[in-house]
């Protein structure tokens, strides 16, 4: 695909919205498409040590799009000029209220390419210590710390389908397969 021409139909807070007009290399035809042009995000997987053993610290969340709350890992959008290693501190205490002492990358990916150009930088945060949520105004969210097995635990979870944002799924499914939830690496 050539693109051809670029329109901004809406600018917002956390992203702009485009109309491409584009040739197709193949046929020579144009057409346009509109895309989601978003400045990218992190998704962080928060382990807290328990005496019970390792526990995942997921967060009810608010989401007004699908007009209702959702069991989901922490996560935020990158603000202009900011390192996604900058982010990930920032939004995990904004909506857990763990500081983390050790924080790692794991795995970027786009969301949904066929819409946006979102690239999320998943990471896993480990020695956690309670601070404090810092909630933005429009955050509704509570913490639920939720043991990695076992009934209710983040495998059972997911299986039912009561954990179902593809970022949540995804760095779950990669940190196990890495070997660093409980449960050993997926082969």
């Amino acid at each position: 695909m050539i693109e051809v021409a670029r329109e901004t139909l809406h600018v917002g807070k956390k992203f702009s919205f485009e109309r491409l007009r584009v040739r197709s290399a193949r046929s020579g035809a144009e057409f346009s498409r509109e895309v989601v042009r978003h400045p990218g995000a992190v998704v962080i997987l928060p382990v807290l040590d328990s005496p019970q053993g390792p526990r995942v610290v997921l967060i009810r969340n608010w989401r007004l799009s699908l007009g209702r709350a959702i069991l989901e890992l922490p996560a935020g959008t990158i603000e202009r000029g900011e390192a996604p290693e900058a982010c990930a501190p920032r939004e995990l205490i904004e909506e857990t209220g763990y500081r983390a002492a050790s924080l790692t990358h794991l795995t970027s990916f786009w969301t949904t390419p066929g819409l946006t150009d979102e690239l999320m930088h998943a990471f896993l945060a480990t020695g956690l210590a309670p601070v404090g949520q810092a909630m933005e105004l429009d955050e509704s969210m509570t913490v639920e710390p939720t043991p990695v097995h076992g009934p209710g635990g983040v495998w059972d979870l997911l299986d039912q389908g009561h954990i179902a944002d593809a970022k949540s799924i995804l760095t779950l499914l990669w940190a196990r397969r890495k070997g660093l939830l409980a449960g050993g690496p997926l082969v």
